[in-house]
C-alpha cells in the first residue's frame, strides 16, 4: 500500500478536503466493510469504515466537544491523520512501536486528547493553534500530567506530538509549535517513578473468587448445557405454535381444561413478569393448549385472570427432561418457559469464562472465534490435541506499518484442554456453522459483529449475581462467589490470572491439577512450539512475570523463616540458602515493561530459583538436569504437579515437617469414618507423611551448620 496520496513533490501531504469529502477515503475501506461513511462538514465523524474487527467498538468523533474557536483548525490534522500516514524518517526516531497508521480506536483517543488541549487553550484565550508556544506546551503538560501514571503520561505526550506531526502534513498547516518533550525527551515531563499510580492496573483475580466462578462456569457448560439448549429449542417450538394457532372448539375446551381447575382450586397460574405486576403467560398458555391468542385473551377477561395472576403467579414448566444435577440432585424441577432466555445468556457467559481463563487468549481473540475453529484431531494425529485456529490483533500491521483492523490468522494455534473444547462445542450449538461463537445477533439480538468486552463484563457481573442467588436458594452457602478485593471481574483480568495460578497453584483445585500441568508443559515448550506466541512471546511474557514474582516470594519467605531459627533438610538445602540470600524482596506489585527482561533473567539462574509446592509440602530448588519431574527442554520451572520423592532438588523446613504431621493426623481422623480398605490406604499415607517428617527432624540443620 504505497500509492501516492498527495502531490508528486510530497506524497505524504494530502490535498485540501472539501465539505463533501468523505471522512474516510475509499482506499482505506476494505471491500467487506459496509459501515456508513461521514463527510468532512458533518458534526459527527464515524470511524466505523476503518473497523473490520467484529469485536471492536465503532468509534465516533463528536466535534461539539471541541472548542468552537479551534474546531476548524483541529479538523484538518484529524482528517489528515485518518487518511494519511507518517513519514518513515519520522517513524525511525520513534522506536519499534511507532506505526505509520494506527487503529480507529487510537485515532478516536488521539482526537479526544487534542480536544482537551483545545479546551485548555481556549481558557487561556488562545484562538489559533499557532499560539500554542513552547511556554504553553510546558504549562499544559504540568497540569495535564499531574494526576496520571507514567505510562498514561507517555501515551498522552505521544498523542499530543502527533498533532504537531500531522499538522505539518496537512494541506494548510496551522503552525503549532513542536512540543518540548519531543526534543528534550519525555522523562522530565512525567510523574516520578514509584508514585501512587505506578502499579500495574491489571490485578489477577483473587483465588477465593476465581475458584467458585470457574466451578460454576464449568458446571453450566458440562452439566446444565444440555438441559438449557433443549429448553431453548422447545421454547422456540412453543412460540411458533402460539403465533400460528387457529382457534377451534377443541382448543377452547383444552384451554378450559388447563386453566379452570387452577382458577377454582386456588392454585398458581402461569405467569410472566410484567412491568408493574405479574401477567398471564398468554403465549405459553396458547402453545400448550393449542388455543389462539384471541381465545386466551377472551378467557382471561371472562374469568378475571388479570387480578388472579397478580395474586397467584406460578411457573411455566415445559416438557423437557432435566438431566443436569447440582450437589447430587436435579438442578431444576422443570425447565421454565420464561427462564430460558436468561439461562441461555448465562450459558454463553459461562463458556466465555472458560475460554478466557483456560486458554490465555486476549479477550478480542476469544470474541473473534468462529464455529469450526477447534476441529477434532485427525485419526493419524498422535498427540490427540485439539488446536484452536484464531485471529490475533495486537500490533498487527501490513508491510508498510499500517494497522490492520481485521487482524490476521495466528501462525501457531492455541492448544485447547478439555474444558475449553466442551465450551466451544456448546457455543457451536448456539450459532450457525462458520458464525462468530459470540455473535451479537445470536446472543443479544444486536445486528452485526460479536459481543464486546464491555458487554461481556456486564454479563459476567449478572452471571455472578445469578450464581449467588442460586447458591443461597439451594442452600449451597459455601459455593457463592465473593466480591473481589481488587474490583469488578473483568475480561482483561483473566489472562494474567491464568499465569498467576499456573505459577502459584500448580496442583490445587483452581489449577485443575493435571489439566493445568498440561498447560504448563505446553507453555514451557516455547522454543519449539511458540505456543500462544508471536514475535514477542505472547502469554509467556505474563507467565514469566508471575513465575518470577512467585519464586521471589518463596525465597523471601524462606529467608524470614531461617531468620526466625527454622532448620532445613533435603539434598538442595545448601542451594536454597544461596537462593534465599541472593533474591531481593519485591515490594508491592509494580510491574513495569522492563521487568519482563529481569524476570526472564531471574528464572534462567538454573539451580538457585525456588518454587513453593504447597501440595507436596516442600520447596523445589529447580535444577533442570537433576529434576525427576521430567521437565521439557528449556523449561525454567518444574512440573510441580508431578513432584516425585527422591528428587535432588527438594528442600523442607521445620514448618513443612509440622504441616506433614498435621496432614497425617487429618488422614487418621478421616480413616475412622470410612470402610476398612479405604481406611487402610489413608493410614498408610499418614504413616508415609510422618516418616517424611521424622526424616526431616533427623537430618535438619540450621543455617550456621549448612
Amino acid at each position: 500500500m504505497t500509492a501516492a496520496q498527495g502531490s508528486d513533490d510530497d506524497p505524504y501531504t494530502l490535498p485540501m478536503p472539501t465539505p463533501e469529502t468523505p471522512v474516510v477515503l475509499a482506499k482505506w475501506i476494505s471491500p467487506g466493510n459496509t459501515h456508513p461513511n461521514s463527510t468532512y462538514q458533518e458534526p459527527v465523524w464515524s470511524l466505523a469504515p476503518l473497523v473490520d474487527n467484529p469485536a471492536s467498538a465503532l468509534p465516533r468523533i463528536y466535534w461539539k466537544n471541541c472548542s468552537p474557536s479551534l474546531r476548524g483548525q483541529l479538523k484538518l490534522p484529524a482528517w489528515t491523520m485518518i487518511n494519511g500516514w507518517l513519514r518513515p524518517t519520522y517513524l525511525h526516531t520513534r522506536g519499534v512501536q511507532a506505526k505509520a497508521r494506527t487503529s480507529a480506536g487510537d485515532l478516536y483517543a488521539t482526537c479526544a486528547e487534542w480536544m482537551k488541549l483545545a479546551r485548555w487553550l481556549a481558557q487561556q484565550n488562545i484562538t489559533d493553534l499557532a499560539g500554542c508556544t513552547d511556554t504553553l506546551w510546558r504549562a499544559y503538560a504540568h497540569e495535564r500530567l499531574a494526576t496520571v501514571s507514567r505510562a498514561t503520561g507517555a501515551l498522552t505526550c505521544a498523542r499530543l506530538t502527533d498533532l504537531w506531526a500531522f499538522d505539518r502534513l496537512s494541506a494548510s498547516p496551522a503552525g503549532i509549535a513542536r512540543p518540548p518533550w519531543d526534543t528534550e525527551g519525555v522523562d522530565d515531563f512525567l510523574p516520578a517513578i514509584g508514585g501512587a499510580r505506578a502499579e500495574n492496573a491489571t490485578e489477577p483475580l483473587d483465588p477465593q473468587v476465581l475458584g467458585p466462578l470457574l466451578i460454576w462456569a464449568m458446571r453450566f457448560v458440562d452439566d446444565f448445557a444440555g438441559d438449557i439448549l433443549a429448553a431453548s429449542a422447545e421454547r422456540r417450538r412453543l412460540l411458533g405454535l402460539a403465533r400460528t394457532n387457529q382457534g377451534t372448539p377443541a382448543s377452547a375446551a383444552a384451554l378450559e381444561e388447563f386453566l379452570l381447575p387452577l382458577v377454582r382450586d386456588g392454585g398458581p397460574l402461569p405467569a410472566t413478569a410484567g412491568t408493574g405486576r405479574p401477567l398471564l403467560a398468554r403465549s405459553y398458555v396458547g402453545a400448550v393448549t393449542g388455543a389462539s391468542r384471541w381465545q386466551v385473551l377472551q378467557f382471561a377477561e371472562q374469568h378475571g385472570l388479570g387480578d388472579l395472576v397478580a395474586r397467584r403467579p406460578g411457573p411455566c414448566p415445559m416438557r423437557v427432561p432435566v438431566r443436569g444435577s447440582l450437589d447430587g440432585r436435579p438442578w431444576r424441577t422443570a425447565m421454565d418457559f420464561h427462564d430460558v432466555p436468561q439461562l441461555m445468556r448465562h450459558l454463553s457467559t459461562a463458556a466465555a469464562i472458560v475460554c478466557l481463563y483456560l486458554t490465555g487468549m486476549r479477550p478480542q481473540e476469544v470474541l473473534n472465534l468462529r464455529s469450526g475453529c477447534c476441529p477434532d484431531p485427525e485419526p493419524d494425529d498422535t498427540t490427540g490435541r485439539h488446536l484452536i485456529r484464531s485471529r490475533h490483533f495486537k500490533n498487527v500491521t501490513d508491510t508498510d506499518g499500517h494497522h490492520l483492523s481485521a487482524g490476521e490468522i495466528r501462525a501457531v494455534p492455541w492448544v485447547a484442554i478439555t474444558p475449553v473444547v466442551n465450551a466451544i462445542r456448546v457455543l457451536e450449538q448456539m450459532v450457525p456453522g462458520g458464525e462468530l461463537l459470540f455473535s451479537a445477533a445470536h446472543h443479544s439480538g444486536r445486528p452485526g459483529g460479536s459481543l464486546q468486552t464491555g458487554g461481556l463484563n456486564l454479563r459476567i457481573n449478572d452471571f455472578t449475581a445469578w450464581v449467588n442467588h442460586e447458591a443461597a436458594a439451594q442452600g449451597l452457602t459455601g459455593q457463592h462467589i465473593p466480591d473481589d478485593p481488587h474490583g469488578p471481574i473483568k475480561v482483561s483480568r483473566f489472562r494474567r490470572t491464568l499465569a498467576w495460578h499456573i505459577a502459584r497453584r500448580p496442583g490445587g483445585l483452581i489449577a485443575l491439577a493435571v489439566q493445568y500441568g498440561h498447560m504448563r508443559t505446553v507453555l514451557d515448550a516455547r522454543t519449539s512450539s511458540r505456543y500462544g506466541a508471536r514475535s514477542r512471546g505472547g502469554i509467556h511474557t505474563v507467565l514469566d512475570v508471575e513465575t518470577a514474582l512467585a519464586a521471589a516470594d518463596t525465597a523471601a519467605r524462606l529467608r524470614d523463616q531461617l531468620a526466625a531459627g527454622e532448620r532445613l533438610s533435603g539434598p538442595a538445602a545448601g542451594r536454597s540458602l544461596t537462593a534465599a540470600a541472593q533474591t531481593s524482596r519485591f515490594e508491592g506489585r509494580i510491574v513495569p515493561r522492563t521487568f519482563v527482561h529481569k524476570a526472564r533473567a531471574y528464572l534462567a539462574r538454573d539451580g538457585i530459583v525456588l518454587y513453593d509446592n504447597p501440595d507436596a509440602l516442600l520447596i523445589c530448588a529447580f535444577q533442570h538436569d537433576t529434576a525427576l519431574c521430567n521437565p521439557v527442554p528449556g523449561a525454567t520451572a518444574p512440573r510441580q504437579y508431578d513432584c516425585r520423592p527422591g528428587c535432588g532438588n527438594t528442600v523442607r523446613t521445620d514448618t513443612h515437617a509440622r504441616l506433614l504431621r498435621e496432614k497425617a493426623d487429618e488422614l487418621d481422623q478421616l480413616a475412622q469414618r470410612l470402610p476398612l480398605p479405604i481406611a487402610r490406604r489413608l493410614r498408610t499415607n499418614a504413616d508415609r507423611l510422618r516418616d517424611t517428617a521424622h526424616a526431616h527432624e533427623a537430618t535438619a540443620q540450621n543455617t550456621g551448620n549448612l
